[in-house]
């Protein structure tokens, strides 16, 4: 049974600026269904795609199951079965041992960056960077399927 266990926080722009960097990696991600008892994302990079389906939030925890999928096929999955999708840029940032993903989106969501770190118990203590600001793990509005359909721009 595969469990994600997953914090994520909005991050201080000014701060996140100053932040020493890579290049992130472009990602498109497309939603067969939003249904918040079981989503089910398909994710697209620049050389790979995922399938992934994810169960309802309990806490900061919740069932997922993700494959590696062929792209073209990725590709024809949005195209025909995608209620809705958004792109960003992701970002991992390794900090006091543990990897931040942090999304920039763009489009309908631009202006929005969110910080996810996986822990392996709710209760795991974790340092947070100077960039990290409020805490948004349990507010519907930031989930990314939500996005999807309530972006960004409609509610800043």
């Amino acid at each position: 049974m595969g469990i994600e266990i997953e914090r994520k926080f909005l991050v201080h722009h000014k701060l996140w600026e100053q932040v020493d960097k890579h290049a992130g990696k472009q990602l498109k991600q497309g939603y067969i269904s939003t249904d918040p008892t079981k989503t089910i994302r398909v994710r697209i990079t620049e050389t790979k795609a995922w399938l992934t389906i994810k169960g309802i939030s309990v806490g900061a925890t919740r069932l997922e199951y993700e494959y590696e999928i062929p792209l073209i096929e990725a590709e024809e999955l949005l195209g025909n079965f995608s209620e809705s999708s958004l792109e960003k840029i992701r970002y991992e940032i390794k900090s006091a041992g543990k990897v931040w993903e942090v999304d920039v989106f763009s489009g309908d969501n631009h202006g929005l960056i969110v910080a996810e770190i996986e822990l392996s118990s709710e209760e795991e203590h974790f340092e947070k960077p100077d960039w990290i600001a409020e805490e948004v793990t349990h507010d519907k509005k930031y989930y990314n399927s939500n996005l999807t359909k309530h972006p960004f721009k409609n509610w800043i």
